[in-house]
């Protein structure tokens, strides 16, 4: 079996593709992740995730390699990592009532036969309308300052939204796995 190798260091997209069951390694591809001047944010983290998986693939060239990027827009303009409280409450601040658009790329490389797959799959993030309270509230509790937008869907994060809108929940949380499932067949890599 061909050794699969996730290009990634983060541990939300480790725990994403530990779900599918399959035996792969984790390798982190140190990359520059600055945005081109006037890049779309769609097109940013296509181009990401290919130079991860590019990447990546030097160390491991007869792997099939699994990358992924993402950001959360709003108003088109990309919405990074807080990193601090302060920077949190504005985001979500600005998110109360309105819908943050997060772009989620996906490259699965053969580097052993140099073929590759690719998609970016958006996901809508509909916010309530949210008081101070309930932004100081929810980040003093989840501290949610190392993912984009300033919250964790998958933890007290979904009392944030009026709804979700995508075709796959795991598409928010960094990798969209039922795209994955159907890339990694094309390379004869079966889940089930």
């Amino acid at each position: 079996m061909t050794r699969i190798v996730l290009g990634s260091s983060s541990p939300f997209r480790k725990a994403l593709l530990e779900k599918l069951d399959l035996s792969f390694d984790c390798d982190s591809p140190d990359i520059d992740e600055t945005p081109l001047k006037n890049e779309h944010p769609k097109d940013m983290v296509a181009r990401l995730a290919k130079q991860k998986a590019d990447a990546i693939a030097t160390r491991h060239p007869q792997s099939i390699i699994v990358a992924s990027d993402q950001c959360a827009t709003l108003d088109g303009k990309i919405i990074g990592k807080p990193g601090d409280h302060q920077t949190a409450v504005e985001q979500l601040t600005a998110a109360s009532g309105r819908t943050v658009t997060f772009y989620t790329s996906l490259c699965v490389y053969n580097a052993g036969t140099n073929q590759y797959q690719e998609a970016v799959e958006p996901f809508y993030v509909y916010f309530r309308e949210l008081s101070e309270s309930q932004i100081d509230n929810y980040l003093k509790k989840e501290e949610p300052y190392n993912c984009a937008g300033s919250f964790k869907s998958e933890g007290l994060g979904i009392s944030l939204f009026d709804r979700l809108e995508g075709n796959d929940p795991n598409t928010l949380i960094g990798l969209p796995l039922i795209q994955l499932i159907r890339m990694l067949e094309t390379f004869h890599v079966k889940v089930i």
